[in-house]
Parts: C-alpha cells; structure tokens; sequence
C-alpha cells in the first residue's frame, strides 16, 4: 500500500505534509507556509540561482548535499531528505564558516544574491575532498549570479572556508542525520491525494509501468529542470504528477566494454562522470550544461523526454549513436534516438509510455569527436547552437559520419546530406570541409528567435563544421581555440 503523507527532515525533525497541490514548489512552501523568507524568488526558471537551498540525500549509505533550485523543485522531490536554508545555517550567533568567510572578504552584497550564493558554497563545503581551487569555485557558482559587484571577494570567501574538511554543526551530527534519514525510508511508493488529483512517486518501474496505464495523461517528472518553468512561468496546473526520483531501477548506469546503459532518472551530474570521459569537448560541454543546481536535478530520461530543442544533451547522443528504451505497460520496445522526435514537443511516445534507458554505444579507438556550443553567455544557458559531430577514419579515409545539432529549429535532428557528403572521402582534403559545410543548407532550416536569428545559427553551424574537420585532420587546436583540447580519451 502506498504512503499517503509526504515525509521530509527539516531542523531535525520529520515534516509530515498531505494536503499540497501536486505542483508546490519547495520556495512556495518555505516562504508561503513556513513562512523561512531568506530564501529568495529571483527569475523563478532555475537560471539566477537566488532560491538556492541545500538538499541532503543518502546516497550508498552516504550523505551527499546538493544545491537545488528552489523556485522550480517541487514539494514533493523532498520526499525521505532533508531540506537545508540559509536560516539553518548559523549556531545562535556564531556565523557558518561560510557566511564568516562572505563577510570577511566582503563578499556578502545586497540579501537577495547572497542567500543563494552561501547556499551553493555550503554544498561546496560539504563536497570537500581534498581539492579546491578558484575553477571548482568558478563552476560551484556559475547558477547564482550577483549583480551587486564582481566575485573577486566572493571566490576568495569560498576558497578559504571551502579549502578544509567541513566541521560545522551538519558535520558533526551526520550520525544523527544519517540515522534519522534511513528511518524515514519505508521502502513504500508515495501517493498524496486522490485519483483525481495526486502527487505519487512510485519505487519501481513495475508500480510505474502500472500507474501510468491507469493514469496515461498524468505528468511525469524528474528534477523539474524544465516541467518547474512549465509552471512558474507557462502557468500550467497539473492535477496528476509523477516523480521518477524514488524509481531505483532507473537510476542505474551499467557499463560493459561496448557501451553504457543509463537509466532515465539518471543526474545529469552522474551522467556527466561517465560521458564526459568519452571525450574532451563532451567533457566541456557537459561542464556548461547548465549550473550545478540544473546538473544536480536533472536527469538524462528528462531532457530527452521533455523534447526541448534546446536541450543539449539529445544530439550529442544522437552523435554517439544512442538508443532509447521505452516501456508501456509489459510491453519494451526501442529506437534510434534520433527517430523519437517528432515535432516541436512531440515525440514518438504514446500515452502511458516512459523512457527507461538510453544506451550508448562507447566510441572505438578510430573514432574522432568534437561539440561546439554557442550561446550568449559561457556557463549554463541555453544553446543558440550546438553541433556535434563523430567520424570513424580508417587510414585517413572517413568510414562513417554522424552530424546532429540542436538549438537551431523546433527538434534536434541529424544532417544526413552533410553526412553524405563525407562517407568515404579523405578527411584531410580541405576542399571536402567546406562541401560538407554546404550540404548543410539542405538539413538545416533554422528559425529566428531572441537567442540568434537564421543567418547566424547557419553560418556558426557551418563555421563550426569546418574547425572541427580541420581539427580532426590534424590542425593543431591552439590555432583553432582560446583554450586547446586536451588529449582525446575513450573509456
């Protein structure tokens, strides 16, 4: 039978909850009814990192704190965790080592940034390992943006209160918290509400498969990382939610020598672990995919599921030559990632149906990759473009050739002509690179929008084509970037 009440740590103590909309988010519920106001709403889209809070899970066995955004997670994602804010963090009035060093360094700005900013260094300070330097700070802070002055004294408060094993009160109850949080942990599916209207979170593909089928048009929902903008800023009310957070089945990575199998509800952060050895630009790309509140969050099954044009992680699959696995019911069946999307938010699923794993072939000792990303600003946003391109040479000769870009029009998609026009010629001809960059008028139809108009996405495509050819033939990457590759690794 399902548990009927959502249960969460909070100050030491289990919140028992009920009676919520299915689409609450965690700041509606702190600030509304708990009435903890120093957690503030800035864009309300996960993107200005002001609502950042802390969330603690248990993780094999392990306490793992990670900075969630939130204005778009919702109440019912801290089903068995603890939620942490910054009104949590001092002892009486004794400053966290966090907001001490903030203040010191005169770090701390105006109180709407800042909350934020302490809470994203907190999770730093917790995920110590004995490493810390201004990149780890850089890329911990890249989803908070302060519009008082520049971060110079911000970094400098997080590498000093970052740079040494945490000792501050959650550290020295972890036992506590540990034991409290395996209490909460009844093995036992989530149903808050009725049939009409509910939030549920099922524990195993088969209590999913069969709560689908009874409710085919209910939402699915993972991190929220694009389902929570649906809602603070499109509006929409969803009478049925299911969370595929507490789905343990899909939340495994396997690994054999020929490819990797991610379940759908796996991180986009533990996704990034594996993926990004692949490759050095896959490495980097994934680095950008959003802040590391979004990475956190969100999940691979969702940023394919969804069917964004803009998510970033679709055609750089679709390059790798990924599978999807889907399920309704009993019934499994797959496809070509690339065949899943149909439209516009439309992809080939039908109702009742739920991804479970993506498969992805491991490149092979022949194979060449590169990804270009452009948008308007470096760390987290949404792509203008993004290319990703896998070639097999054979003695200099191009056996195979996989092109796919995102953000350019309404899904991401391969270019089969630019492809074409590649299969079996030598990659060093540099005539061949710039024939390739112009078959790609026949894939592409760009669309014009506030992030770049048609002519720019073309013309940056077919740029981008012709670097990465010219890289894969040889030409050094120090003449071709600001910062070079590294040495190209497959795992």
């Amino acid at each position: 039978m399902p548990r009927r009440v959502l249960r969460f740590l909070r100050r030491g103590r289990v919140i028992s909850l009920s009676g919520f909309a299915p689409t609450t988010t965690i700041l509606d519920w702190l600030r509304l009814d708990e009435r903890s106001t120093g957690t503030k709403e800035g864009c309300a889209e996960g993107d200005c990192g002001a609502c950042t809070v802390v969330v603690a899970r248990l993780r094999d066995g392990q306490l793992v704190h990670e900075p969630v955004n939130a204005c778009i997670a919702l109440l019912g994602s801290l089903d068995g965790a603890e939620l942490i804010t910054v009104e949590d963090l001092a002892e009486g009035d004794t400053l966290h080592p966090v907001q001490e060093a903030m203040v010191q360094h005169h770090g701390a700005q105006c109180g709407f940034c800042t909350p934020g900013i302490v809470m994203s260094l907190f999770a730093l300070h917790h995920a110590h390992d004995g490493e810390m330097d201004r990149s780890r700070v850089e890329n911990a802070l890249a989803g908070n943006l302060c519009r008082c002055t520049g971060y110079k004294p911000i970094i400098a408060a997080a590498l000093e209160s970052c740079a040494r094993p945490a000792e501050d009160r959650f550290a020295r109850t972890a036992s506590e918290r540990i034991a409290a949080l395996a209490a909460m942990n009844d093995g036992r599916p989530l149903l808050v509400g009725d049939d009409n209207r509910f939030f549920a979170a099922p524990t195993t593909c088969d209590g999913l498969a069969d709560l689908l089928l009874r409710h085919p048009d209910a939402q699915l929902v993972a991190g929220a990382t694009d389902v929570g903008l649906w809602i603070t800023k499109g509006l929409r009310r969803f009478d049925q939610m299911i969370t595929l957070q507490r789905v343990t089945d899909l939340a495994l990575i396997e690994t054999n020598e020929d490819e990797i199998c991610m379940g759908a509800a796996v991180s986009l952060a533990d996704a990034a672990s594996i993926l990004g050895q692949f490759d050095d630009d896959l490495e980097i790309m994934l680095d950008r995919f959003g802040s590391q509140q979004i990475r956190s969050a969100g999940t691979v099954g969702g940023n394919i599921g969804n069917g964004s044009p803009i998510g970033d992680l679709a055609p750089c699959l679709i390059a790798l030559g990924a599978t999807l696995e889907l399920r309704r019911g009993e019934a499994i069946r797959s496809l070509p990632l690339e065949d899943f999307f149909l439209a516009y938010r439309k992809q080939d699923r039908a109702p009742g149906e739920f991804i479970t794993r993506i498969i992805v072939p491991r490149p092979g000792p022949q194979d060449l990759i590169r990804i270009t990303k452009i948008s308007k600003r470096r760390d987290e946003d949404i792509s203008s473009m993004l290319m990703a391109l896998r070639l097999t040479v054979d003695e200099g000769r191009i056996a195979m050739a996989r092109l796919a870009f995102g953000g350019m029009a309404g899904i991401p998609c391969r270019a089969p002509a630019a492809e074409g026009v590649l299969k079996g010629q030598l990659l060093a001809d540099a005539a061949l690179w710039r024939r390739t960059a112009a078959a790609l008028a026949e894939d592409l139809q760009p669309l014009s929008d506030l992030r770049a108009s048609a002519d720019y996405r073309m013309q940056v495509a077919q740029n981008s084509v012709i670097k990465a050819l010219a890289e894969m033939a040889g030409i050094p990457s120090h003449l071709t970037r600001i910062v070079p590759r590294r040495e190209t690794r497959h795992v």
